[in-house]
């Protein structure tokens, strides 16, 4: 089939690839002529591992394309996604959804015969009803269908999201419109992946109800490691144990330093505002949103504390800044806050990460940026691990405590077993840990 796919960001441009990697021909289409160039000579705007090959075998293959012309991408294309940002909006906390609904129209304008348009933003309940408003008072007589289909891709592990989802909402009621995106979604079958036909409003709450779901079982381990830190117990044993149970699940039981990304925090604002409209406030989610926005800081306080509660003049290597790792994106990444707290009490700031340290300079200033995380430890008087990126889960913790100026170990993400680091000749803050 042929698939138009509005935006280039992380969701349109993984989407795109992953279609025509199923043998879909597919056009990206983005109004930044930058990114398109950049595209089109083979580089990628975000890190996503494994996303520059796939890229590159199908536009060879002639089923991956890149333009900057709406119109000509729109042109005979069955279905046309919208993939663009649905960034918090500036003094409420609602999605902005200017993009999305500016899409709509420019879609409506343009195309000359039938065709789905899909919603892969992550967009608020009635958002399609204002898309299907917009499209039928701009183009009344031409036959679009409007389909919700909200992405679940996992940054750092996108494709393989993509290509063997848990399952695949679409919100239609229309017959037509199912056909084409059974047709679509077709390669999948292959994974027995499920399809889940709803309507367009129960399509979009799922998107922002599993998201809410997930932080809220991040913001409740890390409120049971506090505990377990006041009372001696250790809370990767105790995720453990909980997790065992089938109706809970092992997956996003890790204590840390609080959640990040583009998703999590602006899905749960959005979802609040949402359900505040409806006078049915998410007291749960309200609370997870200001559990986590404090526990960030928190973060920050720890290492000070860890440093014996003076860190004026002192220097502290951090190791990883993105929000998760296999990826570049620092988007409300706990790491952001864990610094502002260090540089307020005085601190100088020296960091690595893999992949994310050119997203972090203007967002960081004064932070001192390493080549690896030896260099940023030496002569550090603590080593923070902020981000678990695999590089950082074998350091010669010997050779770390030769470098650094005080044996000072903060594992955030709970990655060395504390017998590890005290035969190393390092003093050990975890976290949850007694």
């Amino acid at each position: 089939m042929r698939i138009t796919m509005i935006g280039t960001g992380y969701v349109g441009l993984v989407s795109g690839a992953c279609f025509s990697d199923f043998g879909h021909d597919v056009v990206c289409v983005d109004k930044i002529a930058a990114k398109i160039e950049a595209l089109e000579a083979g580089r990628m705007p975000i890190y996503e591992p494994g996303l520059d090959q796939l890229v590159a075998t199908n536009v060879r293959a002639g089923r991956l394309s890149f333009t900057t012309d709406l119109a000509k991408g729109v042109a005979g294309a069955d279905a046309i996604f919208i993939a663009v940002g649905t960034p918090s909006r500036r003094g409420d906390g609602h999605a902005d959804l200017s993009y999305v609904y500016a899409a709509a129209r420019e879609i409506a304008e343009a195309v000359t015969g039938p065709c789905v348009i899909v919603d892969k933003s992550t967009v608020p309940v009635g958002t399609g009803d204002e898309v299907e408003r917009i499209v039928r008072e701009v183009a009344p007589d031409k036959q679009i269908e409007i389909v919700s289909n909200p992405e679940f891709l996992r940054e750092g592990a996108a494709i393989d999201d993509f290509k063997r989802p848990d399952r695949v909402v679409l919100g239609t009621n229309d017959e037509h419109a199912r056909a084409v995106m059974r047709e679509i979604y077709r390669p999948l079958y292959l994974n027995h992946s499920p399809l889940l036909f709803t309507s367009r409003r129960t399509a979009e709450l799922i998107k922002y109800a599993a998201n809410a779901f997930l932080a809220t079982k991040i913001g409740f381990i890390n409120e049971i490691a506090d505990l377990c830190e006041l009372v001696g117990a250790d809370v990767k044993e105790v995720a453990r144990g909980i997790g065992m149970d089938n109706r809970i699940g092992t997956k996003f039981l890790h204590a840390g330093p609080g959640y990040g990304g583009s998703c999590f925090p602006k899905d749960t604002l959005a979802l609040l505002k949402t359900a505040d409209d409806a006078e049915s406030p998410l007291r749960i989610v309200e609370a997870v949103v200001n559990s986590n926005d404090q526990r960030k800081r928190a973060m920050g306080r720890k290492v000070v504390k860890a440093m014996g509660g003076d860190v004026r003049g002192k220097t502290v290597a951090l190791l990883g800044l993105t929000f998760k790792p296999n990826t570049d994106d620092m988007r409300e990444s706990p790491a952001l806050s864990v610094v502002q707290v260090l540089e307020d009490a005085g601190a100088t700031v020296r960091a690595y990460d893999p992949e994310g340290i050119e997203q972090a300079r203007p967002m960081l200033p004064n932070v001192q940026f390493a080549a690896n995380a030896y260099e940023a430890a030496d002569g550090a008087h603590a080593l923070v691990i902020v981000t678990e990126w695999d590089e950082f889960r074998a350091l010669d913790l010997k050779r770390m405590a030769g470098l650094l100026a005080e044996p000072v170990l903060v594992d955030l993400r709970n990655i060395y077993p504390p017998e590890e680091v005290l035969r190393a000749g390092l003093e050990l803050t975890g976290v949850g840990r007694g």
